[in-house]
């Protein structure tokens, strides 16, 4: 399932050409039972670190709809039920972030030739020289993927104290 997720969530981005955000959250449709329009529509926003303002990876963002919508049903007066989401979610970025250095996107992209604004960069074999997002994209899917395969769907989440 691991590689599965990884390899998808990059021709998603690679081949579809949705965003960053996008592509992971449409790599867990089945797992969610979230529609691939309904997905991609929910974080559509989140491209290009937030609207290319170049803060939280898309990819990461992605994570974090994926955990929320598998694990986060829970009453919001349940406080065990929220830490354990939010240890989820540090978790999960902080696999992303020690092997990528971090979860920012801007600091991601540090070195690499960004335009600013709000138009995205038309995406092409150059574009992808010298702007390595479908790596982030295929590395935030194998974090989920990798929580999802230690902590079954369904089940609530439990973590040692």
């Amino acid at each position: 399932m691991i590689l599965q997720k990884r390899t998808e969530a990059e021709r998603l981005f690679r081949e579809e050409g949705y965003n960053c955000a996008q592509a992971v959250a449409a790599a867990f449709c089945e797992e969610t039972g979230i529609s691939k329009e309904q997905s991609v529509t929910l974080v559509s926003g989140f491209g290009g670190g937030i609207g290319r303002l170049r803060e939280t990876c898309g990819a990461v963002s992605g994570m974090v709809f994926v955990l929320s919508a598998l694990y986060g049903n829970y009453d919001p007066k349940d406080q065990v039920a929220k830490k354990n989401l939010y240890r989820a979610v540090q978790e999960v970025c902080g696999a992303f972030s020690a092997k990528n250095g971090s979860v920012v996107c801007r600091t991601l992209l540090e070195g690499c030739q960004v335009t600013e604004g709000v138009t995205p960069e038309k995406r092409d074999t150059k574009a992808y020289q010298k702007r390595p997002c479908y790596t982030y994209v295929a590395d935030a899917a194998e974090a989920v993927a990798s929580f999802v395969a230690k902590h079954p769907i369904g089940e609530k989440l439990q973590f040692p104290d």
